[in-house]
């Protein structure tokens, strides 16, 4: 039995008739409004000739749009921030949210947050930008966020919650990953202390596709089409060389999804290397040992690693926290070329090193049509639950369906690469490299 509660917080009734004109009559080719009951199921493996029992609580609440709504549109103060690292997408999202409030709901006062958090707090004395149609129209066609983008602050709850109360703000559309999340969260928890009415609608941005209950966060196909060019790029010169050896460092501080779906893609990496699972570089099962065997094999070598792959080889004791509380990463990339051409000179072979980070490239590129076409949805539906009165919660991808998630459960830990699941399995395949390069 499914057992995780998913139960949707509400500011209140929901009262007031939508402008949205729809139909829920059978066949007359117009879509329908999505009730609170319209739900499903989380986990879809079941074992056969057992029973599988479900209350609302376990059962995931569909995105869309309600007949009834609890916020008066032209009363609405909507507010939209981007927090944390570049990612495509962003200005993607924040022109379907201001197109879905402006066009769909009649919402005629949206306000842009400057740089994040930092936006929220009067020391900062960053105007906000007023968000409308004509302004964001063309912006989904640039990387980056029209709005800046910026780590940290979300610990000053106090603060940001005193900024909305001034500016009478209606809605928070949060848009980041793990960090932002956990700050809108906070926020929500300070707003509910207050017993205001402020709906938080948190849209999921992380480019390592690494929250929980989010299927697949908004940026991570574009990153992975653009970390497969890089690849492709890196095996010409491997294949060019004389016993050439291409070091490629993608993103993934604890998960390696990028790493790892760009290796099946790609179909021309022959190691990859993700934080879910430690290797050895010396000893006769170590990654230096295979790379050697493969160089001496096939006169090339191509190696995909996780920027948080194999941090235990670093010496990284006194590492620091960046401003959203991550651990500050050793540069794992760096490490590689240098014992890998080390390795390479005590056995007199001679080798060309390349080493290649195309991550600040990828996270500023615009967004592909696949990517597009999610972010719009995302946006749309963000909306369609903030105006129907939910509140500190995100809007997913699950089973392909949209649907609503409260924050503290996507936040609750990362999500990771099972290294017994399928998708490694499938990276094993397609790469030749042994399941585990440890020496046991």
């Amino acid at each position: 039995m499914d057992t995780v509660d998913f139960t949707i917080q509400n500011l209140g009734v929901a009262s007031i008739r939508t402008p949205i004109i729809l139909s829920n009559k059978v066949k007359d080719y117009v879509a329908g409004y999505v009730s609170d009951n319209d739900m499903i199921i989380n986990d879809v493996t079941r074992v056969p000739g057992t029973n599988q029992v479900y209350t609302k609580k376990n059962l995931l609440e569909k995105a869309g749009p309600r007949d009834m709504i609890y916020f008066d549109p032209v009363k609405v103060h909507a507010a939209i921030v981007t927090c944390g690292g570049l990612c495509p997408g962003l200005n993607n999202v924040i022109r379907s949210v201001v197109m879905s409030l402006w066009h769909v709901y009649g919402v005629r006062v949206i306000s842009g947050i400057r740089n994040g958090y930092r936006g929220f707090l009067p020391e900062s004395n960053l105007p906000v930008i007023e968000l409308n149609p004509d302004v964001v129209s063309d912006i989904h066609k640039d990387g980056g966020s029209i709005l800046g983008s910026s780590r940290g602050m979300g610990e000053r709850v106090t603060e940001i919650v005193d900024s909305l109360e001034r500016m009478n703000v209606s809605i928070l559309f949060s848009i980041g990953g793990d960090g932002t999340q956990k700050g809108s969260l906070s926020i929500s928890e300070e707003i509910s202390k207050r017993g205001l009415k402020i709906s938080v609608i948190g849209i999921p941005k992380t480019i390592d596709n690494d929250l929980c209950f989010i299927q697949r966060s908004f940026g991570f196909e574009t990153a992975v089409s653009k970390a497969v060019e890089a690849v492709s790029c890196a095996h010409t010169e491997a294949r060019c060389a004389i016993n050439g050896i291409s070091i490629v460092k993608l993103m993934g501080r604890e998960s390696g999804f990028i790493a790892a779906h760009t290796s099946i893609a790609s179909n021309d990496v022959n190691f990859t290397l993700i934080p879910e699972l430690p290797f050895d570089l010396d000893g006769p099962n170590g990654l230096l040992v295979h790379l050697k065997n493969r160089v001496l094999r096939r006169k090339h070598a191509v190696i995909v690693v996780a920027e948080g792959a194999g941090q235990e080889h670093l010496s990284n004791d006194n590492a620091g926290k960046d401003a959203s509380g991550n651990t500050l990463l050793g540069d794992i990339g760096l490490y590689l070329k240098d014992r890998v051409s080390k390795y390479f000179k005590s056995e007199k072979i001679d080798a060309n090193i390349r080493y290649i980070d195309p991550s600040y490239i990828i996270r500023s590129t615009a967004a592909d049509p696949g990517d597009s076409i999610y972010c719009t949805r995302l946006g749309t539906n963000a909306v369609h639950a903030a105006m129907a009165g939910k509140t500190n919660m995100l809007v997913s991808l699950i089973n392909n369906t949209f649907v609503h998630v409260p924050i503290q459960l996507a936040v609750e830990k990362r999500n990771t690469i099972d290294p017994e699941g399928e998708l490694w399995r499938d990276v094993i395949q397609a790469t030749g490299q042994p399941p585990l390069m440890k020496n046991v």
